[in-house]
């Protein structure tokens, strides 16, 4: 299992709002594949699948917020 983490965002900014998940719990992802659009005061940015896989658990919903290096997602790895 991995966990998808809001990355550091800079500039102080410590939380950002989920604005839309570009997938659903249950779906296959690739590694790089953006699975979810953030928004804070000064940007708008998707954040990628850290693995390939399935998309396990969604923990942040549409229009929470979630704060710098939570997990806000989780995927089940492809086993190679």
């Amino acid at each position: 299992m991995t966990d998808v983490i809001l990355p550091e965002l800079g500039d102080g900014v410590t939380e950002a709002v989920v604005s839309f998940w570009h997938c659903e719990k249950g779906d296959q992802v690739e590694k790089g594949d953006d699975l979810v659009e953030m928004v804070t005061e000064k940007a708008t940015f998707n954040v990628p699948a850290p693995a390939s896989g399935t998309l396990t658990e969604i923990y942040a919903k549409e229009g929470e917020t979630a704060k710098v290096g939570e997990a806000i997602a989780t995927i089940n790895e492809v086993q190679t």
